[in-house]
């Protein structure tokens, strides 16, 4: 069984409240873990904001939280197989997935913002008043509240985590209550690193525990990665104290395929694009518009990619397509494939759950789509592939910004100046062109639209979790 950390300290919920999670290969537990109630979140909070103050992290300095940021990347690496292994069990991603994207995905994160801790820097304004010197300072936020999903949790909670740590924050991270494992083993390699008490806090449980957080009052930011639903839920359950939220939510990537793309590099890049992680991936291609006079050959070319890829434990080497989290997103899957079916999408394979004790789903490609499907609207999160055609390539710019999405979008050409004229059309947070979804801790992610407020990663993370204060000073005679 896991516990909560709060203040430097593991244990059990107050009210000794627990929770299952599973592994969704076997749908078997694999774990009780704590489960946090109104109680744990005031003493979290509590701890938190007593650690903001406590010169033991308040006037610690910079080059000090760099060392500890860069122990925490050392401890993750060298824990690899460890962590790389219990993603896989609690989350169900294949183990190739887990060594060579999440784990060092995870290290690097705290590796760059180890780099911030001492660059983050003021600056000095020429004002209009005369004899005034002003200048700024960037102080942090306060108590950070992390609230992270479970498509891929070891490697957002780092996302959050290190930047806001970086700041001079003091943290709360909440793991989504299906996968929060290699958070909690985490949250273990950071207590080891040498944080002082209080810096950071885990509280593990459901959208109860989340929604206390968002709504306590001691609680000076949300840091968010979810459903769109919920971040709306979050913007409202903030306003009393007007926190400070980056909102990273849902997504209905479009996929552009132009008449003179190298449809074999376009379908090899697409289904991965479309299928990493069996298409549970905010950013994960998920409407596919190619040139009609292309269409056909794309899809016949994406379905024979989509039926040789292997569904099966994230365990076995031999894995393509791991499960999907659960029983109940295996079901909203498959309803969404059967709102297609009904709508009158052409099912060119796939649509059924595949072999296995666990929540696995074939990979699924529909030709015939239209844009009024909800196949065509809806995030589906999952392995489902649907192609629309289009005949005009003026069109395309305004049906792939047609939705409230605007997350991510990708673009394949062999023209530079459709690529880029296209690029700066689509109204999305990240363009990709000729190449599949893959963010990168130096640069900037999040979305347009209902896909988000605000931007991690890279220099935009430093504005996320600090205040800019201005300092005037009159330079004459008083």
């Amino acid at each position: 069984m896991t516990g909560l950390y709060i203040g430097g300290a593991w244990g059990p919920a107050a009210d000794g409240a627990t929770f299952a999670t599973l592994d969704p290969a076997e749908a078997t537990v694999i774990t009780e873990c704590a489960e946090a109630g109104p109680a744990d979140v005031d003493r979290a909070v509590a701890a938190a904001r007593a650690a903001l103050d406590d010169p033991a992290w308040a006037e610690l300095p910079a080059a000090a939280r760099a060392r500890l940021l860069w122990k925490v990347a050392d401890l993750v690496e060298e824990h690899a197989d460890e962590l790389a292994e219990l993603e896989t069990r609690d989350n169900g991603q294949p183990l190739a997935v887990a060594r060579n994207v999440t784990v060092p995905g995870t290290a690097e994160h705290f590796r760059y913002f180890a780099g911030w801790c001492t660059k983050i820097e003021g600056s000095v304004l020429p004002v209009s008043y005369p004899d005034t010197l002003h200048y700024t300072r960037r102080e942090p936020v306060g108590v950070c509240a992390l609230i992270t999903p479970w498509n891929f949790p070891l490697m957002i909670a780092a996302w959050k985590l290190a930047p806001a740590l970086a700041c001079g924050n003091t943290v709360i991270v909440k793991p989504a209550e299906q996968t929060p494992l290699t958070t909690v083993r985490l949250v273990e390699l950071m207590a080891l690193a040498g944080f002082p008490p209080g810096v950071v806090n885990l509280l593990t449980g459901g959208p109860e525990t989340g929604a206390a957080l968002a709504g306590h009052a001691g609680v000076d930011k949300i840091s968010f990665t979810g459903s769109t639903s919920v971040g709306r839920s979050l913007v409202h359950a903030s306003a009393d104290n007007l926190k400070r939220l980056t909102l990273e939510l849902g997504g209905k990537t479009p996929s552009i395929i132009a008449a003179d793309a190298d449809i074999d590099a376009a379908v090899a890049g697409n289904v991965q694009g479309a299928l990493f992680n069996s298409g549970q991936v905010c950013a994960a291609y998920s409407r596919f518009y190619v040139d009609r006079k292309r269409a056909d050959e794309f899809t016949s070319k994406m379905a024979a990619a989509a039926d040789a890829l292997k569904v099966g434990p994230g365990l076995d080497p031999a894995t393509d397509l791991g499960p999907l989290i659960s029983e109940d997103h295996l079901m909203a899957v498959d309803a969404h494939v059967r709102s297609a079916l009904y709508d009158g999408a052409q099912l060119v394979t796939g649509g059924r759950r595949a072999e296995g004790p666990g929540f696995f789903y074939r990979p699924t490609v529909f030709a015939e789509v239209t844009d009024a499907m909800a196949v065509a609207r809806e995030e589906v999160f999952g392995p489902v592939i649907p192609v629309l055609a289009y005949d005009d390539p003026d069109e395309i710019a305004g049906r792939a910004n047609g939705l409230e999405y605007g997350l991510a979008a990708s673009i394949w050409t062999n023209d530079l100046s459709t690529a880029h004229r296209l690029a700066a059309r689509i109204r999305a947070g990240a363009v990709f062109i000729n190449m599949i979804h893959v963010p990168d801790a130096a640069t900037t992610w999040g979305g347009y639209k209902a896909s988000g407020w605000g931007r991690e990663m890279g220099p935009y993370a430093i504005d996320a979790y600090t205040e800019v204060k201005g300092v005037w000073t009159h330079l004459g005679r008083v």
